[in-house]
């Protein structure tokens, strides 16, 4: 089993966590919690968990449980959440997590990352967003098996001194052509995890520390200005790695599926993430030979399909 960890800014929703009691669904737009919430599927944890759950359920296998709070930046959900974890990790014992949105509490995140390295088979650990820059700050990076920053926050990573992402050295430029340098940088001083996605215009898969691949087709520049792609992407990596995909393989079908995703909805700076994660079961039925080998035989193939 795995789980996906997170909050959504809605001050309204308990501070509780929400969401483990049963499977969650996608539909209508809205991401339906089994203890009968529902959110809208904007950016941030909600698309994440609303791209696994599609793909999930497109390919196959069992879709990850989550894990969220409401939390509206005062970081009571957000700290909810993880008590939740290192009380329950042991019984849960996932095969892997994927943390989002969390408040960066030093103290709540080491807690967890010990109770996570307690269990007789430590789960596979991926992390973006605000986990991502906590994992950083607390100096255990390395103990995570996959990091899915954007060039910004490849260069926060590569700053040891920045202890947030606003805090980035101007002289850390994040562009295209920094990413190999910038990736250096931040392995040299244990900044991340062995295995990332680095998102940009063109997509850099590394594994354990190395550039194994590049994703730049097919580019469509209106993704640049929707908010939520990034998440989509962690969302398709957390979906590949749950059906068992290589980590490697993962991360590059997950790059490649976004962007066939985008080239099939011709989406506009308008365009929202949930209109775009709507149609990804289509997408994920044209789209099978670019998906991991362990997977592409779940899907039934488009009769034109786009590789």
């Amino acid at each position: 089993m795995w789980c996906i960890a997170g909050t959504l800014p809605n001050p309204d929703l308990p501070l509780l966590p929400l969401g483990m009691e049963g499977e969650s669904t996608v539909s209508e737009g809205m991401l339906r919690l089994p203890d009968g919430l529902a959110v809208p599927v904007e950016r941030g944890s909600a698309a994440l968990a609303a791209t696994a759950i599609l793909a999930c359920r497109e390919l196959g296998f069992a879709a990850p449980r989550l894990l969220l709070a409401g939390d509206s930046g005062s970081g009571a959900g957000s700290r909810a959440v993880y008590a939740w974890l290192e009380q329950h990790l042991a019984e849960l014992a996932p095969r892997g997590i994927t943390f989002h949105y969390l408040f960066p509490d030093l103290d709540w995140h080491n807690r967890v990352l010990l109770a996570a390295q307690a269990l007789p088979e430590p789960p596979i650990m991926a992390a973006d967003a605000g986990f991502m820059y906590v994992a950083k700050m607390s100096g255990y990076a390395e103990a995570y098996d996959l990091f899915t920053p954007d060039l910004g926050e490849l260069a926060f990573l590569a700053d040891e001194k920045a202890p947030h992402p606003f805090y980035t050295r101007g002289f850390l430029l994040a562009h295209e052509e920094d990413a190999p340098a910038l990736l250096q940088r931040a392995l040299e001083h244990s900044n991340c995890a062995a295995n990332m996605i680095i998102k940009g215009a063109r997509d850099y898969i590394v594994e354990l520390g190395r550039i194994t691949a590049t994703v730049d087709a097919p580019s469509v520049p209106a993704m640049e200005c929707i908010g939520g792609t990034g998440d989509l992407v962690t969302g398709l990596a957390t979906a590949f790695l749950c059906g068992g995909a290589p980590m490697g393989e993962a991360c590059t079908a997950a790059a490649r599926v976004a962007r066939l995703l985008a080239r099939h909805c011709a989406p506009n700076p308008g365009t929202s993430i949930g209109e775009l994660i709507e149609h990804l079961p289509q997408t994920l039925r044209a789209a099978n030979a670019a998906l991991p080998a362990c997977l592409a035989l779940r899907v039934t193939p488009a009769a034109n399909p786009t590789a």
